[in-house]
């Protein structure tokens, strides 16, 4: 396979998915894997929409945020904190019932071959779980049990929404970072593969996505679109994460 864009922790971002879209039509990629938490965010509905119509079309694998809004299309309990319910319960609204068996059809993982660079692994957290955290700073040997078993060039994850390139024993991890909610600089981060790897940062009118993002009815629309406008700085995120990292 040829060129293959990842597009990891959209959020419902719409602007800053539209601006990376733009610059993957001119990659003249082969496939576009959409690697989980396309939700929660401010505009569920009209990002999946888009990331539906998309050509070539996208493979997805499900994130932690994903399934957490199918158990609320559900009607089962919310397994986040009691503060971010307010906004699962809301997206879950948002969809149209349909959708729950489309985000239900989802697989964890998904594996391809893509020219350059072997097997690719895609996963949204690590291959075993949508939750578990590491970074760039995790120590090898706490993630070797992980990786090294599954017989794969180069394993892309997200999740923790900065991006990195690390090796874990003899496998090339590479973290995509984060479309539409990034830690560190602004922007709307991503990955092109092939014939090598390439971490990228697609820049877009922040202050009018700003605007967009407060104009809907989302519950955290004034947080999000902080975030969207000065994301917490990546050594923040990283201590913070270092205490819920993979012991």
């Amino acid at each position: 396979m040829g060129p293959v864009a990842a597009i990891y922790d959209i959020h419902g971002n719409l602007p800053a998915l539209e601006a990376v879209l733009e610059e993957i039509r001119r990659e003249d990629v082969e496939l576009i894997v959409v690697g989980g938490d396309v939700f929660p965010g401010p505009s569920p509905r009209e990002t999946l929409d888009c990331l539906l119509r998309l050509d070539p079309p996208a493979e997805f694998i499900r994130g932690n945020g994903d399934r957490v809004v199918l158990e609320a299309m559900a009607g089962d309990e919310i397994s986040v904190p009691e503060p971010y319910r307010a906004a699962i319960r809301w997206v879950a609204e948002e969809l149209d019932p349909p959708v729950a068996k489309r985000i239900g059809a989802w697989p964890d993982t998904l594996r391809a071959e893509i020219r350059g660079l072997g097997t690719v692994l895609f996963c949204h957290a690590t291959p075993r779980n949508d939750t578990e955290i590491f970074t760039r700073d995790t120590p090898e040997d706490r993630l070797l049990p992980i990786f090294e078993p599954l017989r794969a060039d180069i394993v892309v994850c997200g999740h923790t929404h900065m991006q990195f390139d690390r090796m874990i024993g003899r496998t090339r991890v590479v973290n995509a970072g984060s479309v539409g909610m990034p830690f560190g600089e602004p922007g709307a981060y991503w990955l092109l593969l092939g014939p090598s790897v390439q971490l990228r940062r697609t820049t877009y009118d922040l202050a009018l996505a700003g605007d967009r993002v407060r104009a809907t009815h989302y519950p955290q629309a004034s947080e999000f679109a902080d975030n969207v406008l000065r994301p917490p700085p990546e050594a923040d995120m990283l201590a913070r994460f270092a205490a819920a990292a993979l012991k």
